[in-house]
Parts: C-alpha cells; structure tokens; sequence
C-alpha cells in the first residue's frame, strides 16, 4: 500500500485525509499489471486515455516508477502510424501482449499521451524519460492531426480497416486542444519547433470556440458541457457563461454531476474533471464543493464507484474504476497547489499565442 507520508499533499478537507488517498493509490496500483498496463479493473479491458489518466494519478502521489512504466507499455504497444487500438483485453500478469478488443484508432484516445508525458516530465524533471517519449508523441500528434479537417475539427477515429471517420465530437476535440499544447510545451522545451502543430492548434480553438455546428450534437452529456473549459480553449468570462448556463442542468446538489440528460445518474469520473475545470476558471470553492459531494461513491477498499443512480438509490454499474479513482486524485492534487498538475490543466508554462483572448 502507498504510504500515508507520499500523499500528505493530496489531503483535501472533506474529500481526501493522507491514509484515504493512500488507499485510493494503492488501488490503482494493485490493478496495474507487471507489464505497466492500467486496466479499468482487472479482467475488464484498457483504452490508452483512461490508462494514461490513472498513470497521472500515480505521478501526483509520487509514484514514479509505476507511472513511467505505464508509459513504457504506451511506447512498446505504439502501432507504426502512431496510433493505439480504442481498446485492449485485459492479459494475466507476466503476459506482455496488446490484444485489441476494438481496432478503431480514436483520435482523442492517441493524443492524450501528450498530456501525460509532459504531466509525468513536469512531476520528474526527466530528461531522459522526455528524450526516449518524444519520438512516441511525434508519431501520435501526425496521427491526429492528419484527421483535422478544414474547419480546424478534429474527425473521430480511424476505422479498424484504416477509413477515416470525419465526423467531430466536441469532447474529444477540447481534449485534443489540451494534448496539443502539451505535445508543443515538448517540443519547445526540446527546441524542435513544430509551426504546423501550432496552425492545427489554433485553428482547433477556434472551431472549438466559434464553431459549434461543425460537432457532433451530443449535447445531451456534461462532457460536451464542461470539456471546452477543461481543454483550454474557453476561459474568463466565456468558460464562466459557458458553465452557468447549464449547471443546473447537469449538477445534482450533494450527489455530484449526471452523466447525460435526463438520466438520473451522476458519475464520479464527470463530476471529478468538472471540478479540475472550475479550479482552471479560478472558483476552487465550487471545484471543492463538488469533490466533497462525492464522497459517496467512495469503497470501503478506498476506490471509487463508477456512478449512482439516485432515484434507485443504487450504484450503478457495480464496478470500481481506476479512472474514476485517478480522476479524483488529480482534482485534489490541483486544488493542492501540484505544480504538474495545475501547469497541464491550468495552462501555465503552455505555449503562448494559442489562447483565447479572454485568456490573455
């Protein structure tokens, strides 16, 4: 078990003590297997964004070595146009393969590592980790970026027989927006300057900020909601209208944030990013309000629920998530003060030029 004394800094009234979030890590790390690959739960399958997503929560609570060695897995299972299967079966310890269960090559899942070498650079000061990564965050970003299509939107995914899917799903494209200021901080800490990766990033927020119709209508799900804010390419007075004009509609007050309209179900893992969003805006007491609204969600075993449908009063689906446990890490380690952390969702040490002007 992780100990108590390496996350005293994810302590969070209310949310978190140093024993609570040592159990959360433990449980993470008791689902990642020997190879460094971060299952969902054991016997369930892994997508490359959720494993990398948990190998950031293993960063803030310093656990380095485990954190490098999910992105080891990353590196060994890239395929050789820069992509990750959408989907990976689970594998027995000791058995080092990359099975897919789904061999679509989603465009949000294959930037994300962007995100976390940079998080995982910034918590380590790892020169070397930086060196040998760049390569795999180089063939990852032309991979996305040779699905954005003229109006700066990012098309979905690659079929398994290598199709294109052009259609854009705004959540995924914030994200997108987030990896590809990460993937430029790299390259400019390295001083390999990649001016097509800037164009494609601007152009991306201004689709993102501008340009709603050129999405996927799903604006039944809060993540089309929060996620411009989240990515980066709405802050100031924007990210806050944005916010206001549906909080009512996705926050259930003392239980946390529906997943999508009308059902009655709010997940941990949504109510976790809104809040790293509301931090990002600067009102890290709505930020806390909603982490503390979810302690609910929390086992006995110290992970978390997926979600909990309250007019059945019942947890639903029955399983434990190490996405949802790592998001809850990284919202309380931003909320601490985690320099990574904040610089990745705060933007701060991120490529200027690239922000809104409200951000500026």
């Amino acid at each position: 078990m992780s100990s108590p004394g390496r996350t005293e800094r994810l302590v969070l009234d209310g949310v978190l003590t140093a024993e609570e979030a040592a159990g959360t890590v433990a449980g993470i790390l008791a689902a990642q297997r020997s190879d460094g690959a971060i299952p969902w739960f054991r016997g369930h399958h892994l997508d490359p964004w959720d494993h990398t997503e948990a190998a950031m929560a293993l960063d803030v609570a310093g656990e380095h070595e485990a954190a490098e060695r999910a992105y080891d897995w990353l590196a060994r299972h890239q395929n050789a146009d820069g992509s990750w299967y959408a989907a990976y079966a689970d594998r027995p310890d000791g058995v080092d393969t990359a099975a897919p269960q789904d061999a679509s090559r989603e465009s949000n899942f294959v930037a994300y590592i962007a995100v976390g070498v940079w998080h995982h650079y910034l918590a380590t000061g790892d020169d070397p980790f930086l060196d040998r990564m760049w390569p795999v965050v180089h063939a990852a970003t032309e991979f996305v970026l040779a699905l954005q299509q003229p109006g700066g939107e990012i098309g979905w995914k690659r079929e398994a027989d290598g199709t294109p899917v052009t259609d854009a799903l705004l959540t995924g494209s914030s994200s997108i927006h987030q990896a590809l200021r990460c993937a430029l901080a790299i390259a400019e800490h390295r001083e390999e300057p990649q001016p097509d990766w800037e164009l494609a990033a601007g152009a991306l927020g201004h689709a993102i900020r501008r340009h709603p119709e050129r999405f996927l209508d799903k604006s039944r799900y809060s993540m089309d909601w929060y996620y411009p804010v989240l990515g980066g390419a709405l802050c100031g007075a924007q990210a806050k209208a944005r916010i206001e004009e549906r909080w009512d509609e996705f926050v259930v007050p003392g239980l946390g944030v529906r997943c999508v309209l009308p059902n009655p179900w709010v997940t941990g893992g949504e109510s976790c990013e809104l809040a790293l969003a509301l931090w990002a805006m600067g009102e890290s007491d709505r930020a806390l309000e909603i982490l503390r609204s979810i302690t609910h969600l929390r086992a006995d075993n110290g992970m978390y629920w997926t979600g909990y449908v309250f007019e059945d009063k019942a947890v639903w689906p029955v399983e434990q998530t190490t996405w949802t446990a790592g998001s809850l890490l990284l919202a309380v380690a931003a909320l601490g003060g985690d320099e990574a952390t904040g610089a990745v969702f705060g933007g701060l040490g991120l490529p200027s030029g690239l922000e809104p002007d409200c951000c500026r």
